[in-house]
């Protein structure tokens, strides 16, 4: 007796079985009980989502012998043909493999004949953006104008490869990817139905690895049923599921958040160590972390929606961290990903990730390194970013921090002071530093890199603005502004906006001169490379105008 794989046995045989396509279920619903039933659709969608389902759906609504309606019976022989695949009126064509035009002009001219057994003909064009031009050009007119016994349903996974020509002859649908809770839902609908146990951990890792796609998740359900043996008798655990995928105990993510939060090197890369001993995919391990300080994040920034903390202490850590050192290690969990297949092993690769956020650590935890904790350290996370992302020069670094003669690390990682020194004096250096370092955002940020210092003294900071950005002196800006230099003035200054001869120099100005030479640099260099010369010399080649930019741009 041969097998039925889950994607088939369970694929959906009725409107009210389809999972996360309701948009779609209900104007196609509306259209067969009214009648007005377009002669063309299109469904468009990534991988497993239920474009052809829908289509085999409407084509048996279409043509049940009970009649047309939302509710085919599921129980005449046109029904059950259509289920099976045998139904002579429903021509289900491949695209990617009947490309050339040839194919297509069979399609119309059949189009033209009566059907065999049901009311209407139905072709269901899959992946149809792989027609050729010329297949394309030879459907139009009958797309556009079919014998009124005919209904064309397409199905693409790419619609921007169709000609405009075929997307105003159809009424578009796009089905949407399906999110973890209703691919979890199905999966433990079926494993219910087949009598097999299941762990909670089980359906979340597949709904995850599934990616948007239930026949993907039924796939990989298939795979942990064979994998693992499950059965009436043999539950589906979690641990098994992450073994068959790859994947990571989530707890063992949190265990290197912890390790990097608190500095400790050495527990970090014991449980590195460890996660090496499961031959773990490392950029799902990536993936993982990366999602993990995302929970964090939003623990941090907006603590009234409910974080599942998914194996993840996130209340510890979203204390523990400080928000823009979090947003830091997620960008170098993104840009670790990307970068793991040029390492020399990925392992290496992933380690070397963890060993940059241990890198950039917060400001309050750059103490004098103990006897277990040699690592250096950068005490500013601004200082980090810039490191990191190397932006145009917009101000002059702060001066190092003495600190107490401590054994030297193979490769020294400067620290600098989180933030300009509180109170004191104020000039047009510390002005552009406090600027560049300040948590401003939005037109508050506006305004603050468009002034030009003037003075400070007696608690009162004089700045000034070009006419052109004076509408960004509203009183609101301006209380954002002068609570933000609190903490490093010692107290919330009255600022006063002057009109001056000689203004200093703003960081909107700096910046832009940063970014200028960078450009006259970057284009210098390229034409003066000796294959550009020789393209342009030899072979007549012309620069775009502006189409030159600075590689780290």
């Amino acid at each position: 007796m041969s097998y039925l794989v889950l994607a088939r046995k369970w694929r959906p045989k009725r409107f009210a079985e389809l999972v996360g396509q309701e948009h779609v279920v209900r104007a196609l619903t509306n259209a067969l009980d009214t009648g007005r039933v377009h002669h063309a659709f299109l469904f468009t969608g990534t991988r497993g989502v239920g474009k052809t389902t829908i289509a085999r759906i409407f084509a048996k609504s279409l043509n049940c012998e009970r009649g047309t309606s939302a509710e085919p019976c599921g129980e005449c022989n046109s029904c059950r043909d259509i289920d099976a695949g045998r139904f002579i009126d429903l021509l289900e064509i491949d695209a990617a493999s009947n490309t050339g035009v040839d194919d297509v002009r069979e399609v119309i001219e059949n189009a033209q004949y009566m059907p065999s057994r049901g009311r209407v003909k139905v072709y269901l064009i899959d992946e149809v953006h792989m027609l050729s031009k010329a297949a394309f050009n030879a459907l139009l007119k009958t797309l556009e104008e079919p014998p009124g016994h005919v209904k064309f349903l397409l199905a693409t996974t790419d619609p921007q490869k169709l000609p405009v020509t075929v997307l105003s002859r159809c009424l578009q649908f796009n089905l949407k990817r399906l999110d973890e809770q209703q691919i979890g839902g199905q999966i433990n609908m079926i494993l219910q139905a087949e009598g097999i146990a299941v762990d909670a951990d089980a359906v979340r890792q597949l709904s995850k690895a599934a990616d948007g796609s239930l026949r993907d998740g039924l796939s990989l359900l298939d795979q942990a049923i064979a994998y693992t043996g499950a059965s009436g008798e043999i539950a589906l655990e979690g641990s098994a599921v992450a073994t068959m995928l790859g994947t990571v105990d989530r707890s063992r993510v949190g265990l290197l958040l912890s390790a990097l939060g608190a500095g400790d090197g050495g527990a970090l890369m014991a449980e590195i160590s460890t996660l090496a001993e499961f031959s773990p995919d490392w950029n799902g391990v990536l993936d993982a972390f990366a999602d993990a300080l995302h929970r964090v994040q939003v623990k941090q920034l907006v603590p009234d929606i409910q974080v599942d903390g998914d194996a993840v202490d996130v209340d510890a850590l979203a204390t523990q961290l400080r928000p823009e050192l979090v947003q830091l290690w997620y960008q170098m969990a993104l840009n670790a990903r990307r970068d793991l297949s040029f390492a020399p092993s990925a392992r290496a690769g992933f380690e070397m990730a963890m060993l940059r956020m241990l890198a950039f650590r917060p400001s309050h935890q750059a103490t004098q390194p103990t006897a277990s904790d040699k690592t250096p350290r950068v005490a500013s996370a601004s200082a980090a970013r810039a490191a990191l992302d190397a932006p145009q020069a917009a101000a002059k670094p702060p001066a190092p921090v003495a600190r107490p003669a401590v054994p030297a690390p193979a490769i020294a990682v400067p620290v600098v002071e989180a933030a300009p020194r509180a109170g004191g004096d104020m000039d047009a250096e510390r002005w552009l530093g406090l600027v560049a370092d300040g948590s401003l955002r939005g037109p508050a940020r506006e305004l603050a890199v468009h002034a030009g210092f003037v003075g400070y003294a007696d608690g009162v900071l004089r700045l000034s603005l070009s006419p052109l950005d004076e509408h960004l002196q509203a009183p609101n800006l301006t209380r954002q502004l002068a609570e933000s230099l609190a903490p490093a003035l010692g107290g919330i200054p009255q600022i006063r906006f002057e009109s001056t001869a000689t203004s200093a120099e703003t960081l909107h100005q700096r910046s832009s001169r940063a970014q200028d030479a960078r450009q006259s640099q970057a284009e210098s260099a390229f034409m003066a490379d000796a294959g550009v010369q020789q393209l342009i010399n030899q072979h007549g080649a012309a620069v775009v105008p502006d189409s030159i930019r600075p590689l780290d741009d």
